[in-house]
């Protein structure tokens, strides 16, 4: 099936529906950072399109006869990290909506911060796909219940034409597996270290971690320790000197991007897009029941 990513940063969905069997035939990404760093790992092309133009992303999207839209509009209104404040970039949630509705692929994907779920725009994005015939499988799901061994909660929006809401639940639950992936069960222990520092957003938050535990959710800043880190009863290890901080690679990784994924922009712009990235293997998973359940509803 042809899949088109929206909002696509620097291609973790895109290379986890790539990694499914998935054709990618073109992305859009409005960010100059994100789309270089694309183009650099990518065959098909990427347009930075300006997609809260609802009738010219259109024109420029149907040329490639997508099966499958899939993206994640612009977060951070939404996020954990922010203000919780719903702004202008919420109302690109409302454009991908508007896009979908438009093309009527059989399927789509719209993926964001568990918040967004309950977010004013995520609202008025549902009533425009219900609008347009589709089901809705409405689901939070864990990285590391999912292929990667990290904490991170996306929700995912799978909507398919002429399906009743609630139609994919199963297919996605019956995959999780049994436990959380940890670190060391990901990497083995090819990492050379147990344990490391992660900045927390403040200091009622442990910031020290284990191999032996999923990740925390990778954010878009790298910080060393600082000096006046006074350490938390749930570190699992005191701070030292010699305590790793997680590289701008090993972060990556954790995302589940390969080692040969090439990171093109800034050290500022790197560490913006891996924090932004689906992980890769999430992406995958997605895919894997995309998959699934239109093959099923084709055999019906």
């Amino acid at each position: 099936m042809k899949v088109v990513d929206l909002f696509a940063g620097c291609g973790g969905m895109s290379l986890g529906f790539q990694n499914a069997g998935f054709e990618v035939v073109a992305a859009f990404e409005r960010w100059d950072a994100a789309a270089k760093c694309y183009r650099a790992n990518f065959d098909h092309p990427v347009f930075q399109t300006d997609l809260s133009d609802v009738s010219g992303a259109v024109a420029e999207i149907k040329k490639f006869k997508p099966d499958v839209i899939i993206g994640g509009p612009p977060c951070q209104d939404f996020s954990h990290a922010g203000k919780r404040i719903e702004a202008s970039r919420a109302n690109l949630t409302e454009s991908y909506a508007s896009i979908v509705s438009e093309i009527r692929p059989k399927c789509f994907v719209m993926e964001n911060v568990d918040l967004a779920m309950k977010s004013r725009a995520y609202a008025s994005a549902r009533k425009i796909f219900k609008r347009a015939g589709y089901g809705l499988t409405e689901i939070v799901l864990n990285a590391s219940l999912c292929g990667a061994p990290q904490k991170r909660k996306r929700f995912i929006c799978f909507g398919m034409q002429g399906q009743k809401d609630g139609f994919a639940s199963e297919a996605f639950t019956s995959r999780f597996s049994k436990k959380p992936m940890t670190l060391r069960d990901y990497f083995g222990n090819s990492l050379g270290f147990e344990y490391y520092y992660r900045h927390p957003r403040n200091y009622s938050r442990r910031a020290v971690f284990s191999i032996d535990e999923p990740a925390p959710t990778m954010r878009g800043v790298n910080r060393p320790v600082p000096k006046g880190y006074p350490g938390h009863p749930n570190d699992p290890c005191p701070v030292s000197p010699d305590l790793h901080v997680l590289t701008s690679p090993e972060r990556a990784w954790i995302q589940t991007f390969p080692k040969d994924f090439k990171w093109v922009g800034t050290k500022t712009e790197v560490e913006q897009m891996i924090g932004n990235a689906v992980p890769v293997n999430l992406g995958k998973f997605v895919a894997e029941t995309v998959k699934i359940v239109a093959e099923a509803t084709e055999n019906k």
